[in-house]
C-alpha cells in the first residue's frame, strides 16, 4: 500500500511525483499492465524465458 500526505497547499504536485515513484518501486504498474488481459501459462513462461 502506498500512502503520501500532503503538508502545503502548493505540495499537491510533489505528492504525486512522490506516490508515482512508489508505485514504481513497488511495481505496481508493472502488474497491473499484466493484468489487464489473460495471458497464457506457456506465454508467461515464454516471455520470462526471453526477457
Amino acid at each position: 500500500m502506498v500512502e503520501v500526505k500532503i503538508n502545503d497547499k502548493n505540495s499537491f504536485e510533489k505528492a504525486i511525483r512522490i506516490f508515482k515513484k512508489q508505485c514504481q518501486k513497488e511495481g505496481f504498474l508493472v502488474e497491473l499492465k499484466e493484468r489487464r488481459y489473460y495471458s497464457k501459462p506457456s506465454e508467461k513462461k515464454r516471455r520470462k524465458k526471453s526477457s
